[in-house]
């Protein structure tokens, strides 16, 4: 993401500067700000737990959001309870939103990612209506994972960004 983002510099960071730590509220609220303040309908990419910032942004509110490219959200157990033992704030990621995102969407899935299966990105992508994107051995996608550029990716936004916008619906599977 960062690649992209010195590659292109009208891309823009929500929160910003990036980087931990950041609760939900936090991530939410600039996310919110960087798509109403966007002079065009936004294509949001977000990488693990940006995918849930990106979730519960959809579940309160709406916006000018055209599309939006997903890439390894980490699997979050709905039944899990907060651990007591650490401040409120560190415990804001559950539950993940499981309704139908209000635009187009394609979600990476990784065949080894070390905090999701392929079976739950299958329930994540279900539940958001994104279309399911099958990254093979792709670990977490990241650069510690062995990724440097990203071509894959990179086709998978130039296609969000060139079709035509289209109702949310039942999710396609891409390969």
């Amino acid at each position: 993401m960062r690649r992209w983002a010195d590659a292109h510099p009208e891309y823009r960071w929500a929160p910003y500067p990036p980087g931990p730590p950041f609760t939900l509220p936090e991530r939410v609220a600039a996310l919110h700000e960087a798509v109403t303040d966007a002079p065009e309908p936004a294509v949001l990419v977000a990488h693990s737990a940006g995918c849930l910032t990106v979730a519960a942004w959809a579940a309160r509110h709406t916006g000018p959001v055209r599309a939006a490219l997903l890439v390894t959200p980490p699997y979050l157990d709905p039944n899990r309870a907060p651990d007591p033992d650490r401040p409120p704030d560190d415990n804001v990621y559950g539950p993940v939103p499981s309704g139908r995102l209000p635009f187009r969407s394609i979600m990476v899935a990784s065949r080894t990612d070390p905090y999701t299966t392929f079976a739950q990105f299958e329930g994540y992508a279900e539940d958001w209506g994104a279309e399911l994107f099958d990254a093979g051995d792709a670990g977490h996608v990241e650069t510690a994972s062995g990724h440097g550029p990203w071509p894959a990716g990179e086709r998978l936004l130039s296609r969000l960004l060139a079709e035509p916008d289209r109702p949310t619906g039942s999710p396609d599977t891409v390969h």
